[in-house]
């Protein structure tokens, strides 16, 4: 199945704290590709000024779903939200 939507979400974290981020990324990826509908890829861009977390969904209404789920609000977002310096920015994308 190709990708049709991507959900982008950037943050601003510590040097010192993106051990612990790539911990939650890696603790929670496969669970993700697993038991989320319609995700398909994921993947963890680091950059000096931000980490990214790029996911693929077969649907926008998957993305979307994604952040209503149990595994978003009580495992990921509770993992990564003591390691930000601010709060992320959310964005789901259309593929063209």
């Amino acid at each position: 199945m190709n990708v049709k939507a991507y959900l982008e979400i950037t943050m601003t974290i510590n040097e010192s704290n993106r051990p612990a981020a790539a911990k939650v990324y890696t603790d929670y990826r496969k669970p993700f590709l697993d038991t989320i509908e319609g995700a398909l890829t994921k993947d963890l861009l680091i950059r000096d000024e931000d980490v990214q977390v790029l996911h693929g969904f077969d649907s926008v209404e998957h993305a979307k779903a994604y952040l209503e789920s149990d595994l978003f609000k009580n495992d990921v977002f509770t993992g990564l939200k003591p390691l930000w310096s601010a709060a992320p920015d959310v964005k789901i994308y259309t593929v063209a």
